[in-house]
């Protein structure tokens, strides 16, 4: 059974950094696409990043672009979201997800491309 477990999340003020994690298990993501999703409060859950197979294709939302990162570890089946200058309108549980289908050149920005999914971090700015 596949499982997406993401950690790093917190509570961090505006300006403040944080890494979240998402370590897979069940079987091997190193040909899939995955990406991050989050869902703020009262909101739809939203696109943040997407990584393909290795790293040569990284698209963001506007709204992160230049400040956030996204990278993968193949070998540790992992993929990371590093978050700097972060702000109040960043505040939202945080999801990984990863596509069952291998070797996207340009992984998708859409949720319904991606079969499984983690349970959430939550990520709360303070002004």
């Amino acid at each position: 059974q596949v499982h997406l477990v993401e950690s790093g999340g917190g509570l961090v003020q505006a300006g403040g950094s944080l890494r979240l994690s998402c370590a897979a298990s069940g079987r091997t993501f190193a040909r899939n696409p995955m990406a991050w999703f989050r869902q703020g409060p009262g909101k739809e859950r939203e696109f943040v990043s997407a990584i393909n197979w290795n790293g040569g294709s990284t698209p963001y939302a506007d709204s992160v672009k230049g400040r956030f990162t996204i990278s993968r570890d193949n070998a540790k089946n992992t993929v990371y979201l590093q978050m700097n200058s972060l702000k109040p309108e960043d505040t939202a549980v945080y999801y990984c997800a990863a596509d069952a289908r291998q070797s996207f050149i340009v992984p998708p920005r859409v949720r319904n491309e991606y079969t499984y999914w983690g349970q959430g971090t939550q990520v709360t700015v303070s002004s």
